[in-house]
């Protein structure tokens, strides 16, 4: 067995990418770093992938690219777990879920060196003009004027720089705040104050399901694509809106872990799935609005190249979880005003999930077994903290 992370390693850049396709995407990111003269030394990726996966060609690659990384599979998951003393909280992670990428967050919590994690889905690449790294580290280190966009719904469409002309709202966004008044204006803030850094996408729009067969596509992807001109300035949301999160191009500082928890989605008996980030970035939002820091959107850009599928498939992963959506931020949106740290207002919003009656909607127990294990990611943090990493023998 490898060892987890080099004594000798340095970087302080977790990077965690999950995966069970097209793993090289991260040549790419590597060969971004270096073009831009970005110290790869900063980077330590972590691949998370499934048992019927290739890790050995995995670890191979991070060696021919002469990075430091890990790879872990199911089994080498159910190892860590055992070795780091939480096998009892192995269920917060669900199993062959796009959310395994709170492994990625458990793994940064036992080694201190990390100061920044970043996501990276494997159908996405960087654009060539752009220092992939260096931008995310650029804005999470941001003091200035930035825009500050709010709305009546109290949400914010991501994609709202162009929505008179392409119509288009992403993944998450609840269907009762659309067509909204969206309102911009200049807001000055400190370097410290961004915490969580969200790249957004070229090419195949982040979408649901029933807004991609409104556009005319069964391919799981829509006819509508975004390029770079659709995204001009860089912004924040107003304190008190909401706004889609996606993982998929996403950098973020270590000490908002507690309140980033990937949700248990896919697996769980009600089927609800496809709402993993975009609920972890709801409950991020009500932190940083509480703890009065940010959450900044725009660049560095990817291309996001989903690979074609079933429209349909999509839908049926996404029908259980639709009205929930509609719902949980205003279940939220008072929770934990008085915290002082990002575990405090993440403790408040498990409470109020965990505690909470939910008949009057469909699959509304979904709720309750969301924050439970909620409360059982901030027991399995203090666990990690309690029990020092070890490393695989």
């Amino acid at each position: 067995m490898e060892e987890r992370r080099s004594a000798a390693a340095s970087g302080d850049i977790c990077v965690i990418v999950p995966t069970i396709r097209e793993y090289e995407c991260v040549r790419a990111y590597v060969e971004n770093a270096r073009e831009h003269g970005f110290d790869v030394s900063r980077l330590h990726f972590v691949l998370v992938t499934e048992d019927f996966c290739d890790a050995d060609e995995m670890r191979a690659m991070l060696s021919d690219l002469d990075v430091s990384g890990d790879v872990f599979d199911g089994g080498r998951r159910e190892e860590w777990y055992e070795a780091n003393g939480i096998s009892e909280y192995g269920h917060v992670i669900p199993a062959a879920s796009h959310a395994e990428t709170s492994f990625g967050l458990l793994y940064m919590w036992t080694d201190e060196s990390f100061e920044y994690g970043l996501f990276i889905d494997d159908d996405t690449l960087p654009h060539d003009d752009e220092n992939y790294f260096g931008r995310h580290m650029e804005n999470l280190a941001f003091g200035g004027e930035v825009e500050r966009v709010s709305s009546d719904e109290d949400w914010v469409n991501v994609l709202y720089q162009n929505a008179d002309e392409h119509g288009l709202y992403p993944r998450g966004y609840p269907y009762s705040a659309m067509d909204e008044t969206v309102e911009t204006d200049a807001v000055e803030i400190e370097s410290g104050e961004v915490v969580a850094s969200q790249g957004l996408w070229t090419n195949v729009p982040d979408l649901d399901a029933v807004r991609i067969l409104m556009d005319g596509d069964l391919e799981g992807q829509a006819q509508t694509r975004t390029t770079a001109d659709d995204f001009a300035d860089d912004f924040v949301a107003a304190r008190g809106n909401y706004l889609t999160v996606c993982s998929m191009n996403l950098a973020f500082r270590r000490e908002v872990i507690p309140a980033f928890y990937q949700l248990p989605m896919d697996d769980n008996e009600w089927d609800v799935g496809r709402f993993d980030d975009i609920w972890s970035g709801v409950f991020l939002k009500r932190a940083c609005d509480v703890l009065g820091t940010r959450v900044y959107n725009g660049g560095p850009l990817c291309e996001h190249n989903k690979a074609p599928r079933s429209t349909f498939d999509d839908l049926h992963n996404e029908v259980a979880g639709l009205e929930l959506n509609e719902h949980l931020w205003e279940l939220i949106r008072d929770a934990g005003a008085d915290a002082d740290d990002y575990a405090a207002v993440y403790a408040a919003m498990a409470d109020r999930l965990a505690d909470g009656e939910f008949d009057e909607y469909r699959n509304g127990a979904f709720f309750t077994h969301v924050g439970e294990h909620m409360r059982d990611w901030l027991d399995c943090l203090d666990a990690l903290r309690r029990t020092p990493a070890l490393a695989d023998d």
